[in-house]
């Protein structure tokens, strides 16, 4: 895991969001909360401006990964 990380690391938010909310599918989640969770992260460093749809998607699918691993 990196120290720090921003909205163009979707594979490692997604990692810490399924390990934070593991029982959450991803796609129920409005990009309102999403993004605010994101924030929120331990060792996020990006700038809440910064952030888009498409960023917010790709952080999504990379979550949904992730959930769907967990799941088996």
């Amino acid at each position: 895991m990196p120290a720090t990380f921003d909205w163009d690391n979707a594979e490692e938010i997604g990692i810490q969001l399924s390990e934070k909310f593991p029982d959450l599918d991803p796609l129920a989640v409005r990009f309102t909360d999403l993004h605010k969770w994101v924030t929120e992260l331990a060792g996020f460093c990006g700038d809440p401006k910064m952030s888009n749809e498409g960023k917010l998607e790709a952080i999504q699918m990379a979550w949904l990964e992730e959930f769907k691993d967990r799941q088996g």
